[in-house]
């Protein structure tokens, strides 16, 4: 499988990353081991995950997913295999989003002691906190890309102007630079990041691996009504999706699926796939079938027809 070069890093990732959200939560840890095996085996080498995962299930505080992870690494002995994201700042009972030097070096000590690990490959921002000054969420970074803790950053949830501050002082400074960005971007959500993002992206040489690539689900064709949603767990995030732009998108990809004999969810991932700015989509899966659809997306090679119907019906 071809990899991609995340970045101007010397990581090299296949060109799907799995999510690690649903670990602890709509995911046991048996389950997450045969999906994480199914992973690995077919090629597929990015994990990504964060210390909030998954705070928000009932009787959770948060580190179930990177507890989950490092369970399995240890178990299958793989650490060298695999490349693992994960990220800082979000509350984790504190009452508040924390990106200062003294919480990072602390929640990545945590993170690492999860994980069992000695090192994270991609170290992302959360949330950006605009009253910390970008200068000492940098020099955290630094000091931990130093003792080898770290072996490069990311960024998610920041705005244009810190991004390009960080960027701006990382190259002043000497202080690690942002490798990637972690941005909500799919065939449903696009105005963003291809209005405000994409090209500082392509200009920076940063690296994007998105999430919600399938829209919380909405993009594999499952929910098409309100029938069933109080039945899922991502229901509510759903709801907003059901209008008439969605149900278009929803009937190109039906479409193109039937076109490359594929699943509505394979064309979705394939379609970011194609994006040139796009290194890899995050996309989770609770059962076996469910990772196989997404899968065989690296199989897909769209054709301009095929992307091009998909991008009229979004656009």
């Amino acid at each position: 499988m071809d990899k991609r070069q995340l970045g101007r890093s010397s990581l090299q990732v296949a060109p799907l990353a799995f999510g690690g959200n649903v670990f602890g939560w709509t995911v046991d840890e048996k389950t997450a081991f045969r999906l994480l095996d199914g992973f690995v085996a077919s090629g597929y080498n990015l994990i990504d995950t964060a210390d909030s995962y998954s705070r928000w299930a009932p009787g959770n505080k948060g580190g179930e997913s990177e507890t989950i992870i490092g369970n399995w690494m240890k178990q299958r002995r793989n650490r060298n295999r695999v490349l693992v994201a994960t990220k800082v700042g979000s509350d984790m009972g504190q009452g508040k989003r924390d990106i200062s030097k003294k919480y990072i070096l602390g929640a990545a000590e945590n993170s690492l002691r999860r994980l069992q690990t000695d090192y994270i490959d991609l170290y992302q921002t959360h949330w950006d906190v605009e009253a910390v000054q970008v200068e000492e969420t940098l020099e955290a970074y630094a000091q931990l890309v130093k003792e080898g803790k770290v072996k490069w950053i990311g960024a998610s949830n920041i705005s244009v102007e810190r991004l390009k501050a960080s960027l701006e002082a990382s190259d002043k400074s000497g202080y690690p630079r942002y490798q990637s960005l972690q941005p909500e971007y799919n065939l449903y959500d696009r105005e963003k990041f291809e209005k405000y993002y994409e090209k500082n992206c392509l200009e920076e040489n940063l690296g994007v691996v998105c999430y919600y690539s399938l829209a919380s689900g909405f993009l594999t064709g499952k929910y098409r009504s309100e029938t069933g949603l109080n039945n899922s767990a991502r229901g509510n995030g759903i709801k907003k999706y059901l209008n008439e732009r969605g149900f278009r998108i929803l009937a190109a990809l039906d479409k193109v699926a039937e076109q490359y004999a594929t699943t509505p969810a394979s064309v979705a991932i394939a379609w970011l796939q194609s994006r040139q700015s796009v290194t890899a989509p995050i996309a989770s899966a609770t059962s076996i079938t469910q990772l196989d659809s997404l899968l065989k997306a690296a199989e897909i090679k769209l054709d301009d027809e095929a992307i091009s119907v998909l991008n009229e019906a979004s656009k």
